[in-house]
């Protein structure tokens, strides 16, 4: 299959989905692909409950109803979305006499267009593993997880958390509500998340609503059918203590990589792709960077900040499919066809 469109979206995470938005405004068709099987990126596959605080006009959000909002949002414009697909290559081609992109995923699935914006997040990622514990997978879902996807699971249970950056902080403030018990395990006493977030937990350290085992690291993980113990060695004094456990979290971080985009001749640095801050163009007319893949001076890795990025990319993509015309930039605010075509007033 070899279908054409107006702007290519790797990645269907939230930039990629605003993507769609803008783009709709403008009158242009996107085909999203993304290699997980649900759109929402990291906020879907990763941290759906955990709470985003600083999207503009929303007080609060979980992530999944972040994602949630953008699908509606996009909803009533022309786009395609093809999940459970990597995009393997990226190559120049000539159609209809003009220079287009083609792209060409692993499900030999074909795409051409004059854009192609990679909103790839921090590219393909897979959690770190436990140090030094054989095959903790033994456990995945019955007892060992990598990221929390609902809360409800975490009830009345008995929960260790090990890690010490903002995801490791912001869970144990949160499950620590409704769990039978909840330890943090940290190998230092010292914390790399929001300043903010550590002064809650400790707080409930200090009410004795949450165990802080400092400075200690996971021995090992014990059950048969599920996981009911875990060894802990102290980190200083080596000496090694057990605890009944029904849930471990282990928020290691993640282990990024880049895959393809390595293999698509673009100017990186730091394995994250060199844009200008025009229109978040790469080294290559055509192909554009938004979101979390990117790098310029005074980036700030923001859901955000990603929104500016494709906001102003999609005004070039405008361009380079009707170039010399104006783009036809206006408030929507103002727009009473766009209003009753996205719903917001009666039609």
């Amino acid at each position: 299959m070899v279908k054409e469109t107006d702007i290519i979206v790797i990645g269907a995470g939230p930039v990629g989905l605003f993507t769609v938005f803008e783009a709709g405004l403008l009158g242009l068709n996107c085909v999203l692909i993304d290699n997980l099987d649900k759109p929402g990126g990291q906020c879907a596959e990763l941290y759906p409950e955990k709470p985003i605080y600083d999207i503009p006009g929303v007080a609060f959000q979980t992530a999944q109803e972040h994602v949630d909002a953008l699908l509606l949002q996009i909803k009533p414009f022309d786009y395609d979305l093809y999940l459970n697909q990597r995009v393997e290559t990226i190559e120049e081609v000539d159609h209809a006499m003009n220079i287009y992109w083609k792209v060409t995923t692993n499900e030999n699935n074909s795409f051409i267009s004059k854009n192609i914006f990679i909103a790839a997040g921090a590219g393909s990622f897979e959690p770190r593993r436990p140090p030094n514990i054989e095959n903790p997978d033994k456990f995945l879902n019955i007892g060992v997880n990598y990221a929390v996807r609902s809360k409800d699971k975490y009830r009345n249970k008995d929960i260790f958390i090990f890690g010490g950056g903002d995801s490791a902080l912001d869970w144990t403030v949160e499950l620590a509500k409704n769990a039978k018990s909840l330890s943090l395990v940290h190998r230092r006493d010292a914390f790399r998340g929001a300043p903010h977030t550590e002064e809650l937990m400790r707080e409930l350290v200090k009410d004795k609503k949450i165990n802080l085992l400092t400075p200690f690291v996971i021995e090992g993980i014990h059950g048969d059918e599920k996981v009911n113990e875990v060894s802990l060695k102290n980190f200083d004094t080596k000496e090694i203590v057990t605890h009944k456990a029904d849930e471990l979290i282990f928020l290691f971080g993640l282990n990024k990589k880049l895959g393809p985009i390595l293999d698509w001749e673009l100017e990186l640095n730091d394995k994250k792709i060199n844009v200008n801050t025009e229109s978040f163009e790469t080294s290559k007319e055509g192909i554009f960077a938004v979101g979390d893949i990117n790098d310029y001076p005074g980036k700030l890795d923001l859901i955000l900040s990603g929104f500016h990025e494709t906001t102003l990319a999609v005004q070039k993509a405008y361009k380079r499919i009707h170039p010399g015309e104006r783009v036809p930039f206006g408030y929507t605010t103002s727009n009473s066809k766009l209003q009753k075509k996205l719903g917001v007033l009666d039609k």
